[in-house]
Parts: C-alpha cells; structure tokens; sequence
C-alpha cells in the first residue's frame, strides 16, 4: 500500500454540555482530522483529539498541527507498506506527539481494514459484537446539577458513570451519588489533581469505603511511586491514566504495582497498534482495562469502539453516543448507545461515512498534499 495524498482538517463543535476537570471547563472541541488517500482511492480516516490547552498533557490542538505538518505529512506520503505497523514506522525518530501520532496510525489502520474488506474491529483482533459504553461527568456548579446528571444518564442507559473529582470536591459529591445510586457501577476520576500529602491520603481513605469500581490517576503523571504506595494503603484499585504513555510506563505500573487497572487512551498511546499491545501485555499481567475517551468526534469514537472489541477490555469504556456531546457529528450513521451498549460495526473499516459537509462547514483551517497553496 502506498499513501499519495493527506487532508487535514482543523474542526471545531459546540459540546452539548459544558464539561469540567480539575484543571479547566471545554464548552467546545477543536480537533483534527486526517484522511489518507492510497494509490488506488480509498481513504482512511484518524482524529487528532488533543486538547486546546496543555492541561491533561502537554500537546496541544497547535502543536499537533505543527508536528503534522512538518514531520508526520513528509515521513507517511509515498512510503511503501504492507500493515500498519509498517506505516508507523515511518514516524519512529519523532519523539513524543502521541496525539498526532494517533491521528494519522487510525488513518492508516482504517485505510488497511477498508482495503482487506474488514472492519476495523476485525482487523485489531476484536470479537466482540458490541461493547458496553460508561459515562464521564465533570464537575457541576452544585451537588444537586450533579445528581441530576446522573440520573439524566442512568435514565439513558448507562451503567457506569465517571465523576470528575479535584481537592474540594470529592467526598460530598461521591456520597451524594453513592446514596442516590447504590448499585451504580461508579468510578472518580482527578486527573493527577492531588498532591501526595497527608490530606489526600486522608480523602483517599475516606472514598476507599464508597465501593468504587476504581480511583483513576490521583496523582501527578510521573509519580509511580506515590501511586504504589497509594494503592498498598486502600482496598480500590487505582487506575492509570496519564502515567501510561507507552509500554514502558505500563511495565514500570506493574513491577511497582502502582496500578490495578488500566486506562487505554488511543491518543494518549500514539495510535492502536500501541493500544493493543497495551491491552496484551496487560492481559498477560491479568490487569483489566477499558478504553478511555477524549470527547472525540465519531471518527476517534469509531476507533476506541473498536479497539474495545478486544477480549482484555473487561470494563465498560468511554464510548458513549454522539448525542451526548454533540447535536451532529462528523459520521454518519453517529455512534449510538443502547442502554450502554454500542454495537460495533462490521461493515469495512471504521463502519461510518464522513459527513463532509459538515466538516467542511466547521472547518478552521485545512492542508491538502495535492494543493500548493496548503
């Protein structure tokens, strides 16, 4: 296979809602998407799903751009290839960028599935038909906006739901849920929030006897060892997130045992081949893991759905509808949810078309190979 043309696309969509962490509030995505053109005319399409800012990691929707243009363009068009390991290859000596990486390795995955007549689910080694889909929720003005975000999602189906926790908001508003809701499958997410002091490890205490499915990356990103000793100290597990970059990180998560579960991000891993080497060295280790999101748009939703298909991701992941973040997304048919079950697709490659128009309409800026001008 060989790749003649690159198209990106800077695109930008309102959120339905407003969304927090304990870093900054999004109203707004501003994602890139990459389609590659092979010498034959089938596409294949990625998603560069970096933040705007540099809070959950240092890339930004700018640097992303930046890498994508000056490295990633040059080292992927006209470079011969079989599978898509082959493909990433191309970008090996580039350092870091595991967003722009990921964009542009879902292209050419989903490029290579089309091409072998199958889905993209399929062609990662999936076998599952359908994947069960969780929910995450930031944090509200008020315990009670929070409550009624819950049941708003409980009532749409979905099973598990995710919290949004920082210093000052996290037992209140668990307790609140938890006796709301005592059979929810529930989760707190701080996004490397807390520091490792005496306080934290007191509130850590505390949500230990709230029966949480799991803590998620209370600590800073680098910071195994706070993590292990965390975990040594409380029943739940903790789940890595940020930590985990490449397979490095999650060999260092196991020897310490800093981490129980496993949070795969497609884009915070640099692409699926990543991911699912992830998700077999943790199997392997008899680590559980589920596939977490970046509020992609249905292209990179499409690609976390279908590497959830694979056996290891025992948890329900972040795979929600479309309609829960956007009033149109960029594929059509969107990703739809069924009582927290998304159905995956069998049809070639991601299994949904992209809706142009739209993207044409909500575009910020593009580049295309074939055009001088850029």
């Amino acid at each position: 296979m060989r790749i003649d043309r690159l198209r990106l696309f800077e695109v930008a969509l309102p959120l339905v809602h407003g969304f927090q962490t304990s870093s900054h509030r999004k109203t707004a995505l501003d994602h890139i998407l990459v389609e590659a053109t092979d010498a034959e005319g089938r596409t294949g399409w990625g998603e560069i799903a970096s933040p705007a800012d540099p809070f959950y990691g240092s890339e930004t929707t700018e640097t992303a751009w930046t890498i994508a243009l000056r490295h990633l363009v040059p080292a992927v068009l006209g470079v011969e290839w079989d599978i898509p390991e082959q493909l990433e290859a191309s970008w090996r000596r580039v350092r870091g960028h595991e967003f722009a990486k990921a964009g542009f390795s879902s292209a050419g995955w989903d490029l290579y599935a089309r091409a072998q007549g199958l889905s993209l689910a399929t062609a990662l080694g999936g076998s599952r038909t359908e994947v069960l889909a969780g929910v995450s929720l930031g944090i509200e003005p008020t315990i009670d906006d929070l409550l009624a975000q819950v049941e708003r999602q409980r009532d749409a189906g979905y099973g598990r739901v995710k919290l949004k926790i920082a210093p000052g908001w996290d037992v209140e508003p668990v307790r609140a849920v938890r006796a709301a809701h005592p059979q929810l499958d529930l989760h707190v997410d701080a996004n490397g929030a807390y520091p490792d002091d005496d306080a934290s490890a007191e509130v850590f205490r505390i949500l230990d006897a709230a029966e949480l499915t799991m803590i998620e990356q209370p600590f800073a990103p680098r910071d195994f060892v706070a993590h292990a000793r965390l975990q040594q100290s409380i029943e739940t597990p903790i789940c890595l997130d940020e930590s985990v970059v490449d397979l490095g990180d999650l060999r260092t998560m196991l020897a310490l045992d800093a981490g129980r579960i496993l949070n795969i991000k497609v884009s915070r891993m640099g692409g699926l081949s990543v991911a699912r080497a992830a998700h077999d060295l943790a199997a392997e280790a008899g680590v559980p893991v589920w596939c977490g999101g970046m509020h992609e748009y249905g292209v990179g939703r499409a690609a976390n759905v279908a590497i959830s298909s694979l056996p290891n991701f025992t948890l329900p992941s972040d795979v929600s509808g479309s309609d829960k973040y956007f009033t149109r997304d960029v594929v059509t048919p969107p990703v739809v949810a069924h009582e927290g079950r998304v159905t995956v697709p069998t049809s070639p490659g991601i299994g949904h078309d992209i809706d142009l128009e739209w993207v044409r309409q909500n575009t910020s800026r593009s580049f295309d190979t074939d055009r001088s001008d850029g």
